[in-house]
């Protein structure tokens, strides 16, 4: 088998199974375990697929730039936004994180309804500066590109000094047994100090991070309040997030 069949091989068993585990595909397959994972070590730096121990899973097409991820379900991101004004009252603090679903969400809220937000988007305080109804506080740093927001020592100093009812996170991928994940180490770190600083922290999830994996950690599944989902997002996608307790809110 050529490479590039066992390449397209390889991401349709992804496709249809959700995972590929490398040691029974290769005992299938009839081919060395050493095989596949040159393959999936050279999909995943195609952007292809997340590596894990012993295979692969899906890689989230949220990884891709910010000026692509606009192009990526954007009615759903809009449906998903919806949801989320929905939460609020007037007088809260809301902590809104940066991406093409936050950037949505700023969009939504109603100029008639007084909340301070806080973010560290210049994107999202750009949206934000024209309603009338919204008190912006920015938090500053160091600008990591992929999304827009600040990271790093300083930012991280100011949101700990300032308490929220709110944190509308923004991730890369929701996967039932690796949590929730991002692309980027300090903007991990980053969303966790938002997370400890909110009363709820609610995930803003379009279809397409749903059973997605992404390379840094930022928090299990346990420790947000709920994961606004689209309206049409498969059930058999959602199960596994369902029977480990996850509060899903539909949009």
């Amino acid at each position: 088998m050529l490479t590039t069949e066992r390449k397209t091989l390889l991401l349709d068993v992804l496709a249809r199974d959700g995972r590929i585990v490398a040691k029974a595909l290769s005992q299938q397959l009839g081919l060395s375990e050493d095989t596949i994972r040159r393959d999936l070590r050279e999909l995943a730096a195609e952007g292809l697929l997340q590596r894990v121990h012993g295979g692969a899973l899906p890689a989230s097409p949220a990884l891709a730039n910010l000026a692509g991820r606009r192009m990526i379900s954007r009615d759903g991101k809009a449906s998903v936004a919806r949801a989320a004004v929905k939460m609020l009252r007037a007088g809260q603090i809301v902590a809104i994180d940066g991406g093409t679903t936050a950037i949505a969400l700023a969009r939504s809220l109603p100029t008639d309804r007084e909340l301070t937000v806080v973010t560290h988007s210049p994107d999202i305080a750009a949206v934000l500066v024209d309603n009338p109804g919204v008190s912006v506080e920015m938090i500053g740093g160091r600008i990591y590109r992929h999304s827009n927001v600040a990271v790093g020592a300083l930012a991280h100093e100011a949101i700990r000094r300032i308490r929220t009812d709110f944190f509308f996170m923004g991730v890369t991928g929701i996967h039932a047994e690796f949590g929730l994940t991002t692309g980027d180490r300090e903007d991990a770190a980053i969303k966790r100090a938002f997370c400890e600083q909110a009363a709820e922290a609610i995930v803003l999830a379009s279809h397409e991070k749903i059973g997605a994996v992404s390379a840094y950690e930022i928090l299990p599944l346990g420790e947000v309040a709920g994961v606004i989902v689209e309206k049409n997002q498969a059930e058999a996608e959602l199960s596994p997030l369902i029977a480990r307790g996850v509060n899903i809110i539909r949009a």
